[in-house]
């Protein structure tokens, strides 16, 4: 195996950075960007070098576990996949509803298809549908355009102005960073919209941080404002979009100051921003997926999409309203096999407690990897008591966290430093390798082992294929394009059928082959409105979703919020106050801000409930209107100090 190896990270992230990673004794010594890479170009985030740490870290369990009496006790893996397969084999046998499998967004490669494949020949057991991540803003999207496509990363440089709406590069979109350089260095503006105070606001040419949910208000006051001074692309409008007349009636239903209002900014604000907009085409708007974690999601997005058709960004360069990519549209989807069990009982994702508690037949079995919902799943306490009241559950994974602890049976995951595979992004085309830098671990296992092992024991011939023959076969319509395997394990290429401008002929595949303009809209209603403060669960940049090892644990959530707000609650910086609504509490250490707004109450998410960092205590299920996601925001709390005794 070679010192040095180009891969990419495979975390939950739209960067899904290229890497080379070198290695010295059987372990990883560097982890760093590949220069070569046309996305990361040699950058990385911070999280990065954690990865390295993250692999050897002494926490991490390569052993199989089993509990016996309570408690977990090593095995061998031929003891652990027995017990597995005489679970899953009696139960498909009898009631195979009762299996329940579950697969996290963790690690999301090309192989990972075939986890669903395994299940769909075992038979029609239970699994999840909806998402935790971005399925509103993909389904919103899917309504306007009639298919969901961004623009090239690169195509932003042809951009007169960028709309960071609810991004936060700083964090979460490194490869916007040199853009966003770029595009200042030009004398063309960046904006952010975010009512966080984030890293990104010193980054920006211009800030404006609406009251939490109320963006669709915005984007709605500032069509108002193009359509009055007749500066919209008319032409598209009146001749490429669906419902002109109904979204124009929509619009200027109400006027600024009390569209302004409902988003708590100044009418000078927005009409600053709407000058800029009008002197600035073509914009880019980049939508971030905090965007995505409202109930009625897609009334703001939808509403930003149609701001976008009215300044003139649809089909052009530089242009767009950008959400993200179809990180499955390098790959054969029939390689899932979901035609075989069209019918199979799904859970909603995000109401996943719920639906446990009234599954009937009610789970029996159940296997989770690449996630840990105990901890990631909104109503956290729900969803663990629901789990804990499953008689048979096993976890793939790296450590004992939330989920793991709740198993009967613990099997010890390889890192994507230990893997072969290949992966795609939602942020970007670039179809990356995914190189093993050493060997695994332990005796932990990749997925794909574990389930090709899974399928010769159930005999499912078919099934078990050598992993390059598996990757040709799930790659096929990438490959068929005129790349080749050998040229994407080499160090990755752009997919070829990814366009840099959607629709550049301005057609959409909708029945009309016009754009959908929204056409109604009503404020949607707060969840808790007596609670002081909305509840921001936000991406830290010390980790990612719920990996937060090798990092000294944190042992207490902070919690941001105004420093004004702080001083009238009698709370000083570094105290610890409790974070409580319907749900319950959390104890947190304050922290100030004096830019932040003073209804917003702003968290790190992924911590874990055995060190009381969970945040999901707090966050209420709530499914999306549309695309079956996860309304996070829509939770508000109260804070208290907590006076020492």
């Amino acid at each position: 195996m070679s010192p040095v190896v180009k891969t990419a990270c495979t975390r939950d992230c739209p960067n899904t950075c290229s890497l080379l990673a070198k290695s010295e004794g059987g372990r990883v010594i560097a982890l760093y960007g590949d220069p070569d890479a046309p996305t990361n170009r040699g950058r990385v985030c911070r999280k990065c070098p954690g990865f390295v740490k993250r692999v050897h870290d002494p926490a991490r369990a390569l052993r199989p576990l089993l509990k016996v009496n309570g408690a977990f006790e090593p095995v061998s893996w031929d003891l652990a996949l027995g017990v597995l397969v005489e679970k899953l084999g009696r139960l498909a046998q009898t009631q195979p509803e009762s299996i329940l499998y579950y697969q996290g967004f963790g690690s999301r490669t090309a192989l990972k298809l075939l986890n669903r494949r395994f299940f769909n020949l075992l038979g029609p057991i239970t699994t999840t549908k909806g998402t935790i991540c971005g399925g509103a803003g993909q389904g919103a999207q899917d309504l306007d355009y009639g298919a969901r496509i961004s623009h090239d990363v690169r195509d932003h440089e042809n951009s007169s102005m960028m709309v960071l709406w609810g991004r936060n590069p700083s964090v979460t979109s490194l490869n916007l960073l040199p853009v966003m350089r770029s595009l200042q260095s030009k004398g063309r503006p960046v904006v952010l919209i975010d009512p966080v105070h984030t890293a990104s606001v010193s980054l920006c040419s211009m800030w404006l941080a609406p009251r939490p949910g109320t963006d669709a208000q915005l984007a709605l006051a500032l069509s108002r404002l193009v359509l009055e001074a007749g500066a919209e692309d008319r032409e598209f409008l009146e001749n490429r979009c669906e419902g002109f007349s109904a979204y124009k009636e929509m619009v200027f239903s109400e006027d600024l100051a009390a569209r302004a209002a409902a988003c708590d900014l100044s009418q000078e604000e927005v009409k600053a921003l709407a000058q800029t907009l009008m002197a600035h085409k073509p914009v880019s708007f980049v939508l971030g997926w905090g965007l995505h974690r409202w109930r009625e999601s897609q009334v703001t997005i939808r509403s930003i999409d149609a701001l976008g058709a009215v300044v003139g960004s649809i089909g052009v360069p530089g242009g767009g309203v950008s959400q993200g990519f179809e990180e499955y549209q390098p790959y054969d989807w029939s390689v899932w096999g979901d035609e075989l069990r069209p019918n199979r009982r799904r859970l909603f994702m995000p109401l996943l407690g719920e639906e446990l508690e009234k599954a009937d037949p009610p789970i029996e079995a159940a296997l989770f990897t690449a996630g840990n919902p105990a901890a990631t799943l909104p109503d956290s306490r729900r969803v663990q008591a629901a789990l804990r009241r499953i008689p048979f559950m096993a976890v793939s994974g790296h450590f004992l966290d939330d989920t793991a602890s709740l198993a009967d049976l613990f099997l010890p995951a390889t890192t994507f430093l230990e893997e072969d595979d290949v992966v795609a992004a939602y942020g970007h085309s670039y179809v990356c390798p995914v190189n093993p830098a050493i060997e695994p671990l332990g005796e932990s296992r990749s997925d794909f082992d574990l389930f090709m092992e899974l399928g010769r024991r159930f005999g499912f011939s078919d099934y078990v294929k050598p992993k390059e023959e598996w990757l040709k076969i799930v790659l096929a319509p990438t490959l068929q394009l005129g790349l080749s395997l050998e040229e994407i394990k080499a160090g990755g290429a752009w997919q070829p059928d990814v366009p840099h401008v959607p629709f550049p002929d301005r057609v959409f595949p909708t029945p009309t082959g016009k754009f959908n303009l929204i056409g109604e809209f009503t404020p949607p209603a707060s969840y808790d409105p007596e609670r002081r403060f909305a509840l921001m669960s936000v991406s830290p940049k010390e980790w990612l979703c719920s990996e937060i090892h090798p990092f000294p644990r944190p042992k207490i959530l902070p919690v941001t919020v105004n420093s004004a707000v702080a001083e009238s609650l009698n709370i000083a910086e570094g105290e610890e106050v409790w974070i409580r609504n319907s749900q319950g509490r959390l104890r947190a250490q304050a922290r100030l801000d004096p830019e932040l707004r003073a209804d917003v109450a702003v968290v790190p998410r992924g911590g874990w409930d055995m060190d009381g960092c969970n945040v999901n205590v707090l966050t209420q299920a709530v499914l999306t209107s549309v695309g079956d996601g996860t309304a996070y925001f829509e939770s508000r709390v109260d804070l208290e100090k907590i006076e020492s005794s």
